[in-house]
C-alpha cells in the first residue's frame, strides 16, 4: 500500500487524539483570478458553448451565515473548499477564439492565457501529434485550500474533487451530446512550469472533448506564465508535495475505448446538473429496487480513459424496497443483515447520513496508479450524484471514514478511497 495512503488513515483513536484545530485567520480563498491585463470573456448563458462551460463548474447558490457567506458550485467539493482549478484549450469552437484559457469561477468568465496557432497547441503534452478540434480540459489543484482544513490527508480530497470535476465535464458533455475521454498521462512537470505554478498548484489530469484531425500536425506550444496567487494564504506541506511527485508517472496502464451509455433526458439532466446539492442528512426514507438498479447501471458504465484502474464498489443496503438488507460487492451480495448502524459508525459516526440513508457506498482499490485510481473514484462519485438526483434521491460524499475498520467490514485489504450515501 502506498505510504502516503497508509500514513493518512483515520481511526477511532486518531480523530480523538489529534483533533483538527482551524486557524480561521489563514483560511485560503477558493477563487483564482488572473489580472485584468489578461483578456477576459464573460460567459453568456444564451450562447451554446458558454452554457456548456457554465454547466461544468459555475456558481449555483449563495449560502449566508452570520458574519460570512459563500457560494456553492455545480461540482461538489469536500468542505466547500474547492481546491481544483479548470484550464482549457479551445480549437475550432464556434464563437471562441483559439487559445488557452482559465475558467474564472468568481466572474463567470474565461481568461485568455495564451493564443495558439494552427501549427501549435497543448496537444503534444497529452500525447497527440495532431490537432484536436474542440476542447482540451486540464484539472489542477491548489492543495492548501484543502490542507488548511484536512492537513496531510488533503491530497486525497484534491484527487476526489478532481474526479468530481472530470465527472462534471462528462455530465455537461451529455447535453451537447459528446463523449469525454479522461487523460492522466500528461506532461505534468512541464505544464506546471509553463503555467507558473511554483509548487503551490499542480496539474492532476486532463479530459478531451474533441475531434482528431490527424492530417493537421501540431507542435508543442511553449510559454512561461508568471505566478498568479490562487489561495491568498499558503503553507507548504512536504508530505503532500512528495506524494504528488511520486505518483506523477503512470505504469502499465489499461486503456478503455468503449464509451458509456447513459439514459438521461436532456432537459431533466440540465436541471439536475444545475440543482445538484449535497445532502446534510437523511430522514430514513427508502428508495425502490428499480431506482437502485438504475443508479448502479449508471455508475458502472465504462469510463473512457488512458489509464483505467480497477475500483470495487461495495454497497450497504439499508432501505431498498423489495431487496434484502445486506452488503453487495459490484452488485452481488456478500453478506446479509442490517448493517446500517455499522455503516454510520464507519463513516466517522455520521449516522444521519450513512445509517439513515437508503444505501451507503464504499469504494476501494488495490491498483497502483494512485492519482488515476483516486480520480476514477471521484468520477464514480459524481455519476452517483447525477443519477441519484436525477431520480429525486439525495446524495452526499463522505471523504472521512475509519480506513482499517472499513477494510475489516468489507473483508479486503485494499485502499479505501471514498464513502457516499444516498437516500431520502
Amino acid at each position: 500500500m502506498f505510504w502516503y495512503h497508509e500514513q493518512t488513515k483515520h481511526s477511532y483513536a486518531s480523530v480523538r487524539s489529534n483533533p483538527n484545530q482551524l486557524d480561521w485567520s489563514s483560511q485560503p480563498s477558493t477563487y483564482k483570478n488572473y489580472p485584468d491585463t489578461y483578456s477576459k470573456r464573460k460567459l453568456d448563458p444564451d450562447h451554446k458553448e458558454d452554457n456548456f462551460l457554465y454547466h461544468i463548474a459555475g456558481l449555483t447558490v449563495k449560502k449566508s451565515y452570520p458574519g460570512f457567506e459563500y457560494y456553492l458550485r455545480i461540482n461538489p467539493s469536500a468542505g466547500a473548499l474547492y481546491p481544483n482549478e479548470l484550464y482549457l484549450q479551445a480549437r475550432g469552437v464556434e464563437g471562441v477564439e483559439d487559445g488557452i484559457y482559465h475558467y474564472e469561477v468568481a466572474t463567470h468568465s474565461i481568461s485568455l492565457l495564451a493564443s495558439i496557432s494552427e501549427e501549435e497547441g497543448l496537444e503534444p503534452y497529452l500525447g497527440y501529434d495532431h490537432a484536436m478540434h474542440g476542447y482540451l480540459f486540464f484539472v489542477s489543484a491548489i492543495y492548501y485550500r484543502s490542507s488548511w482544513k484536512y492537513k496531510n490527508r488533503a491530497l486525497r480530497y484534491c484527487l476526489l474533487d478532481a474526479g468530481h470535476l472530470l465527472g462534471s465535464i462528462e455530465a455537461s458533455a451529455l447535453i451537447k451530446p459528446h463523449a469525454v475521454q479522461m487523460v492522466y498521462d500528461i506532461d505534468k512537470e512541464k505544464l506546471n512550469r509553463m503555467f507558473g505554478f511554483e509548487q503551490r498548484e499542480f496539474f492532476l489530469s486532463a479530459a478531451t472533448m474533441a475531434i482528431p484531425r490527424k492530417e493537421q500536425k501540431i507542435k508543442a506550444v511553449e510559454f512561461a506564465l508568471p505566478y498568479v496567487e490562487g489561495s491568498g494564504t499558503f503553507e507548504p506541506n512536504e508530505k503532500i508535495t512528495q506524494a504528488y511527485k511520486e505518483t506523477m508517472s503512470l505504469q502499465a496502464c489499461h486503456k478503455v475505448f468503449k464509451a458509456p451509455k447513459f439514459d438521461y433526458r436532456s432537459d431533466k439532466l440540465i436541471e439536475t446538473i444545475f440543482n445538484r446539492r449535497s445532502q446534510r442528512g437523511f430522514e430514513g426514507g427508502a428508495i425502490t429496487k428499480a431506482q437502485y438498479s438504475y443508479i448502479m447501471e449508471m455508475i458502472t458504465q465504462p469510463i473512457l480513459s488512458d489509464c483505467d484502474e480497477e475500483v470495487s464498489v461495495y454497497t450497504v443496503l439499508n432501505r431498498v424496497l423489495d431487496m434484502p438488507l445486506g452488503v453487495q460487492k459490484d452488485g452481488a451480495y456478500i453478506k446479509y443483515g442490517d448493517f446500517s448502524r455499522q455503516a454510520g459508525y464507519l463513516c466517522l459516526e455520521q449516522y444521519s447520513l450513512a445509517s439513515k440513508g437508503a444505501v451507503t457506498f464504499f469504494l476501494t482499490s488495490k491498483a497502483h496508479n494512485y492519482q488515476a485510481l483516486y480520480q476514477k473514484a471521484g468520477i464514480i462519485g459524481h455519476r452517483l450524484y447525477i443519477a441519484s438526483n436525477y431520480l429525486g434521491v439525495g446524495c452526499s460524499g463522505i471523504g472521512a471514514y475509519y480506513d482499517d475498520e472499513v477494510n475489516a467490514f468489507v473483508e479486503n485489504d485494499e485502499m479505501v478511497l471514498y464513502a457516499l450515501a444516498i437516500g431520502k
